[in-house]
């Protein structure tokens, strides 16, 4: 019996067994050691290997866009009325005390997100600082305006910046009681400090491996996109989140894209940063700011051709971000071979490579 089908390829049961949460370095691996799964959308082969082989994959003169964010302590605990034992999840700065966030409850070893907040409220946070809820934040894009963040105001007895590195962790939705360094949720492009979660795509490369892609011709183009918290709910769009694409890579994409070649994007933030610097004429500029593009089927993809990515929960938005590349049979064969395969899911889970 299939668990996908073409008709559903969103909404398919994902076995518990998949979702994996346990970092490589616990589970006795290098980063590249993880599965890889290469699919082809214009003839649906599959290909099953392992990271560390993805040169096999590449060729001489394919361009990688990568996401050089890096990843900050983002999760503070604090205690909900009721005695409710909760974490603040910091998803997007609006100034130096204000942000916006998500309150998540602890259920056992999982969390849920919390709704019970209102205006004014004050929630206490470690060594004495406090956070003010402001105002739940809407999405001005959906009808019904559903709250999914709040605007808050943080009162800390140091800058935020310093107070995080002090006092926050990693963000995490599972098994929250097991600690690992922030350094587990790093990549090996990662420099300017800005995420709250890891742009995981690019996790399983290691210097090494960049070394070997670079020497057989493969380029790599750098973008920054911050990440905000990522426990989309089902039809929710993403969040706003601040990017930016420098000349070098405007320049380095728009020369591929003129001679057909490969532009591949590392994860979905690349592909946000990427395409939300293009101007009326469909090319790549130098360009900062919020973006707030969401990108669909019928929206479609202007610059990208082909992405590498982790496989997505049933009926994540990103899974829309997918279909604008590949239609939604080709990821039913896909998705239905990674489950039968065994593949992981989720940050520190297997990678699919969709060509």
């Amino acid at each position: 019996m299939n668990i996908i089908t073409a008709q559903k390829a969103f909404d398919f049961v994902l076995p518990e067994s998949l979702e994996c949460t346990t970092p490589t370095e616990e589970r006795g691996l290098r980063r590249d050691d993880v599965r890889l799964m290469v699919s082809n959308r214009t003839d649906n082969s599959i290909a099953h290997s392992t990271f560390k082989n993805i040169a096999s994959f590449l060729q001489e003169g394919d361009v990688l866009i990568v996401n050089t964010s890096r990843t900050r302590n983002a999760a503070l605990p604090t205690l909900l009325p009721g005695d409710l034992a909760g974490r603040i999840h910091l998803s997007t700065p609006l100034n130096h005390r204000e942000w916006l966030v998500e309150v998540r409850q602890i259920n056992g070893k999982d969390t849920s997100r919390y709704h019970g907040l209102s205006k004014h409220q004050v929630l206490s946070i470690p060594a004495g600082g406090i956070m003010e809820v402001i105002e739940p934040y809407y999405d001005k894009r959906t009808e019904d305006k559903h709250i999914k963040l709040w605007k808050v105001r943080f009162s800390t007895p140091i800058e935020i910046s310093v107070y995080l590195k002090k006092y926050g962790q990693p963000i995490k939705y599972k098994n929250i009681d097991t600690k690992y360094p922030l350094s587990y949720y790093q990549t090996v492009f990662s420099s300017e400090t800005g995420s709250s979660e890891m742009p995981s795509a690019g996790r399983a490369f290691t210097p090494e491996l960049v070394t070997k892609l670079v020497l057989k011709g493969v380029q790599f183009a750098p973008v920054i996109l911050h990440t905000g918290i990522s426990s989309l709910e089902i039809d929710e769009a993403p969040y706003p989140e601040y990017f930016e694409v420098a000349p070098f890579t405007a320049s380095l994409i728009n020369r591929a894209k003129a001679e057909n070649r490969r532009i591949i994007a590392v994860g979905t933030t690349a592909i946000r940063a990427i395409e939300s610097a293009i101007n009326l004429s469909g090319k790549v500029i130098s360009k900062s700011g919020m973006t707030n593009l969401f990108i669909t089927p019928e929206r479609g993809l202007q610059i990208v051709n082909a992405m590498l990515t982790g496989f997505h929960e049933p009926k994540a938005s990103h899974l829309l971000m997918m279909e604008a590349l590949a239609d939604k049979s080709h990821l039913a064969i896909t998705y239905q071979s990674a489950i039968e395969a065994g593949y992981y899911w989720h940050e520190f889970g297997d990678l699919h490579l969709l060509l």
